[in-house]
């Protein structure tokens, strides 16, 4: 069904108004009539949706946002910039009236008139006078390490007509070492020297450290790998050198002197303890200390003395050999050198560790203390969950480890299990600690290597879902529970071990020798060249 239309003639619509009306009237009839058609309605809803210019304006809008947004970030921004430079400008105008009103008030002057008739002022007298420059300096032997110098300028004016010298007094300073909020004056010129307000390090004599017998070794210790036939034989060969060589006093593990008797009633006179009262009384009676075996055996041996350690002199008879720089095969020549000295030696830093219970009333109430040559280990042991640790270091916050756990390292120990956890290494004589986390579940969480005069705690939190396990040098294992802590600090008496060069060789030579560090095929000469 169709509306019939009339026609309407255009002189019947004399505005603009009037005439825009017409099309859209019949637009709606046309739109009425399709709607009474059924046929009309399948046609209309089967015709294809537009959806892309909505589409692009969306976009088009969102566009224009972003950067109505960026154009207002930065307005404001440069309006922050230009606020906060007239400040400092006006901060620096202040500061400069107020210098040169005290510089015209410390400094009397005189007027005088130039030729063009402006008015220059002529300084008579310095800021310091020679005597004020005697008094400071005599003030530096009466208040400790005091500093004061005098810096002279010379400034010329414009029509380099008048030259203006000036004396100004350097800020003086006193330095001191402290160490736990008390002030301690053990390194303080052998590390740093304070001279008219420069601080230098003190020049070493040399940069090896030398050890010289005062008098001849008379007593060595020989610790050894157990369970491998060519130590054993080595030992023997050794012990019976030394005795008839060197005349000296041969005490061995109560194991090697079983073995040595097994073998022959020669080795009678190898001498041993019965008691771990003895052993704490080694170090008054060894001189020498001569290890067979891998690191692992010089980590024994260092083990073995709580206090005071011997010069050791460590022979290469295990796998790499990071502190074991002497071959087995040469050990004649080798302990001849050594016997008649002087020798180089690495001081080898040990780290001293304390477990302090829950139930302790105080950190004083601790176990008995552990020594460590390589590092202390707090991992979650057979545990599934992540351990959760607090770590602080003198008492400040330094982070909270979630992962498998944490090493704590000696630099000699940077070579061991702290490298296999992602650490550097460090020369062995750097006074420092790792503190190198194992896997830990952060991309953030990096290895750090801290100043040998703190002292670093670890907490297991109350929160924690699980136990962790505290290993030192990989052995005696120890159970911390929530509330319990691991203090570590550098122990005072450090492992001396004999170089076969020096320091710096033997420990360059390991890492070569033992890992192979940077070692890859040298790139071809015959390729493309710089031109």
């Amino acid at each position: 069904m169709s509306m019939k239309q009339t026609p309407m003639s255009p002189n019947k619509h004399t505005s603009n108004g009037s005439a825009s009306v017409l099309p859209l009237e019949n637009a709606f009839s046309e739109s009425l009539a399709m709607l009474n058609s059924e046929k009309a309605v399948e046609e209309l809803i089967q015709q294809p949706i537009l959806h892309g210019i909505d589409d692009h304006l969306i976009e088009f809008a969102e566009a224009l946002r972003t950067v109505a947004k960026a154009l207002r970030q930065a307005a404001e921004g440069k309006a922050s910039a230009q606020a906060e430079a007239s400040e400092w400008k006006r901060k620096y105008e202040l500061e400069r009236t107020r210098n040169l009103q005290l510089e015209n008030k410390a400094m009397p002057s005189e007027k005088h008139l130039d030729e063009n008739g402006r008015v220059v002022h002529l300084t008579n007298k310095p800021l310091l006078s020679d005597g004020a420059v005697e008094k400071s300096d005599r003030c530096c032997g009466e208040h400790g390490i005091c500093s004061h110098q005098v810096l002279r300028d010379g400034e010329h004016d414009h029509d380099a007509s008048v030259i203006r010298n000036k004396m100004t007094r350097k800020a003086s300073f006193k330095l001191s070492w402290r160490c736990k909020g008390e002030k301690s004056d053990q390194k303080k010129h052998d590390i740093v020297s304070f001279e008219k307000g420069n601080i230098t390090t003190a020049e070493r004599s040399s940069k090896q450290i030398s050890l010289k017998w005062e008098s001849p070794p008379q007593t060595v210790l020989i610790l050894t790998k157990p369970n491998s036939t060519a130590v054993r034989i080595l030992c023997s060969e050794l012990v019976r050198w030394l005795k008839e060589q060197k005349s000296l006093n041969i005490v061995v593990e109560p194991r090697v002197r079983t073995e040595l008797l097994t073998e022959s009633s020669y080795y009678q006179f190898v001498q041993t303890w019965e008691n771990d009262k003895e052993i704490m009384s080694l170090h008054s009676k060894v001189d020498l200390v001569v290890t067979l075996g891998g690191d692992g055996t010089v980590l024994w041996a260092a083990s073995m003395f709580k206090g005071p350690v011997p010069p050791v002199v460590p022979f290469s008879l295990g796998s790499l050999g990071f502190m074991t720089p002497f071959y087995s095969e040469r050990y004649k020549e080798y302990l001849d050198s050594i016997l008649r000295g002087p020798i180089s030696i690495t001081l080898r830093h040990r780290l001293q560790c304390h477990v302090i219970r829950d139930s302790a009333k105080s950190d004083l109430d601790s176990e008995e203390p552990i020594l460590v040559l390589n590092e202390v280990t707090i991992d979650r042991g057979i545990s599934s969950f992540l351990t959760n640790l607090e770590c602080y270091c003198d008492n400040s916050f330094v982070t909270c480890v979630q992962g498998d756990g944490l090493i704590l390292s000696t630099t000699s120990g940077s070579t061991a299990y702290s490298l296999a956890a992602g650490g550097s290494m460090v020369h062995p004589q750097v006074p420092g600690i790792l503190f190198t986390p194992i896997c830990p579940h952060s991309l953030s969480f990096r290895p750090l290597i801290l100043p040998e005069y703190v002292t670093i705690r670890v907490q297991v939190p109350f929160n924690s879902r699980g136990h962790a396990w505290a290993s030192f040098d990989g052995k005696d294992r120890k159970k911390l529970a929530p509330g319990d802590a691991l203090v570590c600090s550098m122990a005072t008496w450090p492992v001396p071990t004999a170089c076969q060069a020096d320091s710096t060789s033997d420990f360059l030579r390991s890492i070569h020798e033992g890992l192979h560090w940077n070692l890859r095929k040298t790139q071809s000469f015959d390729g493309p060249r710089e031109t």
